[in-house]
């Protein structure tokens, strides 16, 4: 909105100029983001532990510190996506194919969630949505962020898949570039979800994901960077880069509210939402692979559950104290503070090693 604002009277008003660059916006959305989740995050939080009453149910199983947060009220994402969205809208070029695409996925996302949340509530159980048709109705959303990428951009590099260290390795999927494209975004969302069971755990973690795809996105965007670095340059991703910092603003914005103890927790209204995003601009990108290596606190958690699930099936024995798993290092003594910081610090050094590979080619 503003930035067609400031295409339209620069020439009139020069200060007006400062709205068409990226960086600003990307700034300006974080700010704008975090302080909406700070003015109406309170509101939000009381109305949802009036309607919630008993609040998030508390597994049975889990760590018995984790007891003391019952009538904690969950759905908080409503929050972190309601800054965002409003955010984005403000700042972000709105004619950009991408922004409409990671909005797609971020809001579609953030429904079947929040249906999923609103099912456990109201029937006091870790049982919501089917498995299945929760699954199926993410790939369906996810398959058509993918063909609206894929059809936007040049073929065949719109439909191939980038490798990392290497400056032209590029492997043409054709269509099944939808099929693997909404397995990313999909696997990512409920990575993400997964992480999402301690105070503050999964939203740093998102936050240095999305300010990671931010810088990935902007540098993608730009010709100039993108040749000097040697990366693909994907036109148009460029703009993503805002909605990244309004994730980031927002985000700092529900940690406060999250931080122990927790006020309100994310539910998978927020980690579905949060996590389906930073997959959809990890295939606009063309940084699936690097998604692995940045987002690799998350694949962690969803492969602790991968593995206990198989163990348990096929021996009868588990191979952690309980998943995902940092309920296995709960369990084995550390606090929930020591599990916290000691994965951010983990996500902080996997990041790092992501934003490597945009120079090592």
């Amino acid at each position: 909105m503003l930035h067609y604002l400031g295409q339209e009277l620069s020439s009139d008003i020069s200060v007006l100029n400062i709205f068409r660059y990226i960086t600003f916006r990307t700034g300006a959305a974080l700010i704008t983001s975090a302080l909406l989740v700070f003015l109406f995050g309170p509101a939000i939080i009381q109305s949802l532990k009036i309607r919630q009453g008993k609040g998030q149910p508390i597994r049975a199983d889990g760590p018995e510190s984790h007891f003391l947060k019952a009538g904690t009220p969950t759905m908080g994402g409503l929050i972190i996506l309601s800054g965002m969205l409003a955010s984005s809208l403000l700042w972000a070029n709105l004619t950009s194919v991408y922004v409409w695409v990671v909005l797609l996925v971020t809001l579609g996302f953030g429904a079947i969630g929040f249906y999923d949340d609103y099912l456990k509530v109201t029937a006091a159980s870790h049982k919501g949505f089917s498995g299945k048709a929760r699954l199926g109705l993410e790939a369906l959303i996810a398959g058509a962020a993918c063909y609206a990428i894929m059809v936007t951009g040049e073929e065949p590099f719109s439909s191939s898949l980038a490798f990392p260290f290497f400056k032209d390795l590029l492997l043409d999927l054709g269509f099944f570039f939808v099929v693997f494209g909404a397995f990313v975004i999909v696997g990512a969302g409920n990575a993400v979800n997964l992480t999402d069971g301690l105070d503050g755990l999964a939203i740093v973690p998102v936050m240095i994901a999305a300010a990671s795809f931010g810088v990935i996105a902007y540098l993608s965007g730009n010709a100039i960077f993108a040749g000097y670095l040697q990366i693909n340059f994907v036109p148009g991703t460029g703009e993503v880069a805002v909605l990244c910092g309004a994730v980031i603003g927002a985000g700092l914005g529900f940690l406060w509210f999250n931080a122990p103890p927790a006020a309100i927790f994310m539910g998978d209204t927020g980690s579905l939402a949060l996590g389906g995003m930073i997959g959809a601009v990890a295939v606009a990108t063309k940084h699936e692979i690097v998604l692995v290596i940045i987002g690799g606190l998350f694949v962690m958690e969803a492969l602790s559950v991968i593995i206990q699930v198989f163990s348990y099936k096929m021996t009868g024995k588990r191979v952690f104290r309980m998943a995902p798993i940092h309920h296995h290092f709960e369990k084995k003594g550390w606090t929930e503070s020591q599990v916290v910081i000691r994965f951010w610090i983990i996500a902080v050094m996997l990041a790092l090693v992501g934003l490597s590979t945009l120079k090592i080619r």
